[in-house]
């Protein structure tokens, strides 16, 4: 910048300050002879010191100024980290809510307009499902709430999955928050994808990474996940301002892992049925026990028909079948109970092929779903 000196006779000075505070100057319309009198050389050099002092000492207080702002802003960033505690929130719409910052919270999956009403009303205004299922896009229009599809398994979370994440919360970020992350229970996934995500996005500190998946009650057996909680480090903020990321409402999931959803989704109207002593509910009188079960069996018979189920180790298959033989069988004795109630067996056989169906899938998840992405039986999918 210049600074123009008036002096008393009409010529001006032209300074330019620079961070060390010299001053260069020339001069416009002014000889020797101003310089070399006694008068004018006092007073021009009396001008020359009272700016080079003004300016030095502006210049000087703007950059300890800066330098101050800037390490203000860092101590705030590193404290806000250290301090912030994530926690559980009350909620009767959302399941198993919690708040990690300020910008992001995670649960389960918003199910009906007013779990959807809820999340406008606490301020969100983007919704990341890491679930398989297809979002409800429709209805998150209807409260001015944008969604975003980043599935991931229970095995970990890819590289290329975390920088998504860390891009979508992080604040230079084209996804207006606050955001909720969600999976279907929000017990397992989505406070590993939130953790990893504000970890990397500098959001929390590393050493709280795994806190919030114990918060959540993430089952430990979870190992890829809890390998992507404790390896999560942060990104640099320039990498993240960079990073191109195509947000999609909706992601192609594969037929694998549409399959799974579907069975989580049967299994929990079973469990309703179960709960009215396998009679249909009061509350849902569109649950039919036998048809649901029909619902059920057909899920592990379409799977075993597909490709894809053919490239998985003999041991999945065998889990497969297993599984689809107690689930026709009970389907066979709901089909007898609807038909003649006073013949069928009674609740305790139904109890026992139901819970093998289930400890069939519980095993073969242990064995080829979730450990971790870079383990030994991952590789031989």
């Amino acid at each position: 910048s210049f600074v123009i000196v008036q002096v008393a006779w009409g010529s001006r000075l032209h300074f330019t300050f620079h961070r060390n505070a010299s001053i260069h100057f020339r001069m416009l319309k002014m000889t020797n002879k101003y310089f070399n009198s006694p008068r004018t050389g006092r007073r021009a050099a009396v001008w020359i010191l009272f700016v080079g002092l003004a300016g030095g000492i502006g210049c000087s207080e703007q950059n300890q100024s800066a330098e101050r702002d800037s390490r203000r802003t860092s101590d705030q960033l590193r404290l806000e980290r250290e301090t912030h505690q994530p926690r559980r929130l009350d909620s009767e719409q959302l399941p198993n809510l919690l708040r990690i910052t300020e910008r992001v919270l995670a649960g389960g999956l918003p199910e009906g307009e007013a779990a959807f009403q809820e999340l406008a009303d606490r301020g969100v205004k983007t919704i990341i499902s890491v679930d398989g299922m297809t979002p409800d896009v429709e209805t998150a229009e209807k409260f001015g709430l944008r969604y975003v599809h980043l599935p991931h398994g229970y095995n970990g979370i890819s590289p290329q999955r975390v920088q998504e994440l860390a891009k979508a919360v992080h604040a230079g970020s084209e996804l207006a928050g606050p955001v909720y992350i969600h999976c279907h229970h929000g017990k397992h996934r989505s406070p590993a994808a939130a953790s990893v995500a504000c970890v990397s996005a500098g959001l929390i500190s590393p050493a709280q990474a795994t806190t919030i998946l114990e918060l959540a009650g993430t089952n430990p057996h979870y190992r890829g996940l809890y390998d992507a909680a404790r390896e999560a480090r942060v990104f640099d903020a320039a990498f993240l301002d960079e990073l191109k990321v195509d947000f999609q409402e909706v992601q192609p999931v594969p037929p694998m892992a549409e399959a799974m959803v579907q069975l989580d989704e049967a299994f929990e109207r079973l469990e309703v049925i179960a709960a009215a002593d396998w009679s249909v509910p009061a509350e849902h009188p569109d649950l039919v026990p036998a048809h649901e079960a029909i619902l059920l069996r057909e899920i592990y018979t379409e799977l075993l028909r597909t490709n894809e189920v053919a490239e998985y180790p003999d041991g999945f298959q065998a889990s497969l079948r297993e599984s689809e033989r107690a689930a026709k069988a009970l389907e066979s004795e709901l089909a007898a109970r609807q038909s003649e109630p006073a013949t069928s067996q009674p609740t305790i056989r139904l109890v026992e092929l139901f819970n093998q169906v289930s400890e069939n899938c519980k095993s073969c998840h242990v064995k080829f779903r979730d450990p971790p992405l870079n383990s030994a039986q991952d590789s031989q999918r």
